[in-house]
């Protein structure tokens, strides 16, 4: 699935939430950033029965090395939708892909 979504990343076919474009600019989160964790990520979690429909939380870097974590939909839609990004928090993160058990 991973490289479904590379591939539309790759081809232009996403597009940001209004949740995640908020997201991106109070968290000071810049496009491009969000697009290179996309495309040399790993998917961390999926969410199959998400209530917008299903979706995967993707771990990667910046190019500066700034972690980050992007929810988005799965790639069987046109396009793949950018639902949430955030900086993982350290202590809610066990390098920064699995979740520690008293978060």
């Amino acid at each position: 699935m991973i490289e479904e979504i590379r591939s539309k990343i790759e081809s232009d076919l996403w597009e940001f939430s209004r949740h995640a474009l908020d997201r991106t600019l109070q968290r000071n989160i810049k496009m491009h950033e969000v697009k290179i964790a996309l495309l040399a990520g790993e998917i961390i979690e999926e969410y199959p029965n998400d209530k917008y429909g299903p979706s995967c939380l993707i771990f990667g870097t910046s190019s500066i090395g700034r972690p980050l974590h992007v929810q988005c939909s799965y790639p069987t839609r046109p396009l793949v939708k950018v639902i949430t990004v955030y900086e993982p928090n350290p202590l809610e993160w066990i390098n920064f892909r699995s979740r520690r058990k008293n978060s």
